[in-house]
């Protein structure tokens, strides 16, 4: 994939995301959940929905790691997501859209 060919859409400035933490925004009717990994120095984007009870909350789940892979857990039922791959870490035949992120001069953007 070409980042650069990408049609990227503004999502908001940084300061609307918390630190190791996410937030939902609105792009194109879609709700995406952006995540500022501050420990790592990194952005995600994922859908905001938890594909195991169609919850839309993913935005407000714990992230973190497990051996080195980011992942996002569910508010509502602890099921985990890697913020890279999309995969379910527990094995579980359902997963989670992610999208590329990226940040210029304060802002966020994702491609959707």
């Amino acid at each position: 994939m070409n980042i650069h060919s990408l049609n990227w859409l503004k999502a908001a400035p940084v300061s609307a995301f918390p630190e190791n933490g996410g937030a939902c925004v609105m792009l194109n009717g879609q709700q995406i959940a952006i995540f500022n990994f501050a420990l790592t120095n990194k952005w995600y984007a994922t859908d905001n929905e938890c594909p195991h009870k169609h919850e839309m909350a993913l935005a407000r789940g714990m992230i973190g790691d497990t051996a080195g892979e980011p992942k996002v857990a569910c508010p509502f039922h602890k099921k985990t997501f890697s913020l890279e791959t999309g995969l379910n870490l527990q094995g579980e035949s359902y997963c989670i859209r992610t999208y590329p992120v990226k940040v210029e001069d304060g802002v966020v953007y994702v491609a959707v």
